[in-house]
């Protein structure tokens, strides 16, 4: 894990403060909080983790599975950690987490305007497979990305030569 940064299942403790980092990331689409709580309420197909730092929270993730399909429902690394490896290690463990379900696929959608995040699916081996146009309420697109599991075997880390 990156410097200090632990990675740990999401608790209903946790969800105050994984709302108030929502609100700040994406205020626009933010999810209102009842929505982390129903959704944590659902663990026979939710996987929600928090990565914290010093006691504080600075990323979340949530997976829903349903055989054969996992889609990635949120994941965030607040700006003052992005490029320490924290969304990294947070999609790692989603993608493990779809492989102990014994999901084919991985799908999510990611901003259209966000290069950074579909770089890093990339380096994952994730696919641009679609276009949802006008997803997102303010009127941008999302681009639909599927990761096939089992093409590259246990290994969910990033290919070598995709990495940077």
């Amino acid at each position: 894990m990156p410097g200090g940064v632990t990675l740990r299942e999401m608790t209903a403790a946790d969800i105050p403060a994984v709302h108030e980092l929502e609100r700040r990331l994406f205020p626009v689409d933010a999810w209102p909080l009842q929505m982390f709580v129903d959704e944590l309420a659902q663990a026979e197909t939710r996987h929600y983790l928090v990565a914290e730092r010093a006691g504080k929270i600075v990323g979340y993730a949530g997976l829903m599975c349903m055989e054969p399909i996992s889609d990635v429902q949120t994941i965030a690394v607040i700006p003052e950690h992005e490029g320490q490896g924290i969304g990294s290690a947070l999609l790692t463990e989603l993608i493990r987490e779809s492989r102990r379900r014994r999901a084919e696929d991985v799908l999510l959608e990611v901003r259209a305007d966000n290069p950074r995040a579909q770089q890093l699916y990339r380096r994952y081996g994730f696919q641009q497979i679609h276009i949802r146009p006008r997803y997102y309420r303010d009127g941008v697109d999302a681009l639909i990305m599927r990761l096939r599991l089992g093409t590259r075997g246990p290994d969910t880390t990033p290919r070598e030569a995709d990495r940077p």
